[in-house]
């Protein structure tokens, strides 16, 4: 039975319980009339579901919100739900024992929220951060480090650096069980599979007992292949791991299951609501109830039941001759009342299960795609959609048409768009924007390619122009290659005759083409100094002509894939954009604060601050872009200096023996370092005998059984 609760009092001192979900994406369709607030009814129960089997904590595996910048309404009941069940007497029963100004260390309150003596906290929440709600602007500032600063949220799993990741994990104790909890917030997957193959990406372990510690890891990344490095491969993680919490992918597969390479198990809870009418969204959808004591773990399923109703189904035309003839003048009016036939039995489904589940949204949501492949015609869905405007959720695709057609290629150099879109895009095509961007200018003919951009970093420019509404991204983008490519001719000093101006451009942009890091570096320099320049340039300078510079704006280079669960619908989302932004936005400072780092517990009033700043060299602007030509014939300027490359050393160990001790602090000036632990810097390369058992039982609840499961030896 689900409310069973085998374990005695004496047990539950030794028991972590903690409440597992991922992808609740608060805030979808929140202007629809009829499912503008399933997302929050559906957060209200998870985090009722919490309360009532009185967990220690709630683990969030990424996406808490929909959108980037989450509207009023969405932020306002957000923060109702969690202080609703978040608050209240109940002591938390189990310690941070690690260093909280290193697991928090971007916060300006460094330590989890139950031990600030001016909150109340009866049920801790612990959460990464996804690709739809990361961190972005000029201060990387997430929605999530809004409820960090309210106290009602802990913010952790986040990377400061691009080139390389440490992930330091939060130590947990609750009587003799220990949870060594690892978070990864939600990175760009082509940067992260390049930073796993060149050995960036470190797991700090305890150097204490590090084989006594259960070893749990929540990521947020492609799970299934969308392509040669779009995602993460389950064997670029640690052999020592015990069990990976894997959000972003939103097909319910909770049940964790066992990895034979690297012996951990992998548990993916899925997305707690429908953002996309695809086969995997169809899945019943649960939440975790994990116990873990000592080794030993157990995942209690717990179906969620405000989740509205999904059903679809498929119909290929051409399989039922008998019915179907396209030689027929009314074979359209027989297709049209075969599928009015095909949503009844759809509802009249809905219907009969809904009586044994009253919290249950009344209206279903329907799908029904037609392959009407060979001669057919489609017939008017919006007319067939009406006559359901008062029985579905989603009157206005309830049918989606597609057919499998081949177009015979006009031209070697264009694009066949016939064949991105051949497959629905529910069958797990996804396009992408900068993908899109890269194969037209590639592909497109001479006179139309670009000859001093590169097609990889507009893409990604345009990305974040439609993904996060940075409107100046692609003008500082354009601006700073203008600018290193008028650097490179003067230091090449090139003669001024256009014909030799353009084969130097060309040489110039091959070689960035064939360096992908380099290249990854120019995106990130350049909205660097946007950053640094926004807060100078809103302050000094007033725009009066189109000529002037603009105000600019920054973005973090990210090429996230919005491809949730691997069965999103690849069709472009519009997102209501405000007009009135012609004018200068007036003084916006953005001077580094200076962020107090310390730890205190509850009642604890002694602080400790350090002083963190970073600052930002500006780059001279021209007031007025220039082309190539007109910049070489101005006057000639000495060459810049070369910026001198950061080289990388990898830090290999040989002996167990003789392994690097690293202290769990911070990186900055005066600070205080914690005698709690220490941590090895060790790539566990080989495999340990890890004594994690894992029970799985649905109907009968005994999470702790006295077995013994013996993981085999890695050679």
């Amino acid at each position: 039975p689900s409310n069973a609760q085998p374990c005695t009092r004496r047990d539950d001192e030794n028991t972590f319980k903690i409440l597992v979900a991922t992808d609740i994406h608060l805030g979808y369709l929140e202007k629809d009339p009829v499912r503008g607030n399933d997302t929050f009814v559906t957060f209200d129960e998870i985090l009722r579901h919490a309360q009532e089997n009185e967990v220690d904590f709630i683990l969030l595996g990424g996406d808490l919100f929909h959108e980037n910048k989450p509207s009023r309404k969405t932020l306002h009941t957000t923060l109702e739900i969690l202080r609703k069940y978040c608050m209240g007497d109940r002591p938390v029963q189990f310690e941070i024992v690690s260093d909280q100004s290193v697991n928090f260390s971007f916060s300006k309150f460094p330590w989890v929220n139950y031990q600030d003596g001016n909150l109340n906290i009866s049920v801790p929440v612990f959460s990464i951060h996804g690709n739809h709600d990361d961190p972005t602007g000029a201060d990387a500032l997430c929605a999530l480090d809004i409820l960090s600063c309210a106290g009602l949220l802990n913010h952790f799993g986040r990377s400061v650096s691009v080139e390389k990741i440490d992930i330091s994990p939060v130590l947990l104790r609750k009587g003799s069980t220990k949870i060594a909890l690892y978070g990864l917030g939600a990175i760009p997957d082509e940067r992260l599979y390049r930073m796993f193959v060149s050995k960036q990406v470190t797991m700090l372990r305890p150097k204490e007992d590090e084989d006594s510690w259960f070893n749990l890891f929540v990521i947020h990344q492609n799970r299934s292949k969308h392509g040669a490095t779009n995602y993460i491969p389950e064997q670029f993680l640690d052999d020592f791991i015990d069990l990976v919490i894997w959000g972003h992918e939103h097909e319910c597969k909770i049940a964790p299951i066992r990895n034979e390479q690297q012996l951990f198990y992998v548990s993916q809870p899925g997305s707690s609501v429908v953002t996309s009418l695809s086969p995997g969204e169809a899945v019943k959808k649960h939440v975790g109830l994990l116990h873990i004591k000592g080794k030993r773990m157990n995942m209690q399923k717990i179906p969620l039941e405000t989740v509205r109703c999904f059903y679809m189904e498929d119909i290929v035309l051409a399989n039922h001759p008998d019915i179907f003839n396209p030689d027929d003048p009314k074979v359209t009016q027989t297709i049209q009342a075969f599928c009015m036939e095909k949503v009844d039995a759809m509802l009249d489904k809905s219907e009969m299960e809904r009586l044994g589940s009253p919290r249950q949204p009344e209206k279903p949501l329907i799908r029904l795609r037609v392959d009407y492949t060979g001669g057919f015609e489609p017939f008017n869905v919006h007319r067939f959609s009406q006559k359901f405007m008062d029985r579905v959720a989603n009157p206005k695709d309830i049918v989606h048409f597609f057919r499998h057609r081949e177009q015979k290629e006009k031209n070697e150099n264009e694009i066949n768009f016939g064949k991105l879109f051949s497959r629905p895009a529910s069958e797990g095509t996804t396009l992408r924007v900068e993908d899109l961007v890269k194969q037209y200018f590639q592909t497109a003919e001479k006179k139309v390619q670009l000859s001093l951009l590169t097609e990889r970093g507009m893409g990604e420019a345009v990305q974040e122009f439609v993904d996060k509404e940075e409107k100046d991204a692609i003008e500082e983008l354009v601006k700073f290659q203008l600018e290193k490519t008028q650097r490179f001719l003067k230091e090449r000093r090139t003669d001024a005759e256009e014909e030799k101006i353009d084969e130097e451009v060309r040489k110039f942009r091959d070689t960035r083409k064939k360096n992908t890091e380099e290249e990854d570096e120019e995106v990130r320099e350049a909205m660097t100094r946007a950053r640094a320049h926004r807060s100078q340039e809103t302050v000094h300078t007033t725009f009066s002509s189109d000529d002037e510079l603009m105000d600019t704006r920054t973005m973090e280079q990210k090429g996230s894939d919005d491809s949730d669960g691997g069965f999103s619908i690849s069709a472009t989302t519009s997102r209501g954009r405000g007009r009135g932004r012609t004018q200068a936005r007036g003084t916006r400072g953005q001077n580094a604060a200076t962020r107090g780092v310390s730890r205190r517990g509850r009642g604890n009033t002694s602080q400790e601050s350090s002083s963190s700043s970073r600052t930002y060299k500006p780059i001279a602007t021209p007031t007025k872009n220039m082309s190539i030509f007109d910049a070489f014939k101005s006057s000639r300027q000495q060459p810049s200096r070369n910026s001198s490359a950061k080289n990388y050393s990898e830090h290999i160990v040989d002996d167990d023996s003789d392994v690097e001790e690293i202290p769990f602090t911070a990186s900055k000036v005066n600070q205080r370092v914690s005698s709690t632990s220490t941590f090895s810097k060790t790539g566990s390369q080989s495999q340990m005998s890890k004594g994690v058992d894992f029970e799985s039982d649905e109907d009968e609840y005994d999470p702790f059984k006295n077995t013994t499961v013996s993981r085999r030896n890695r050679r």
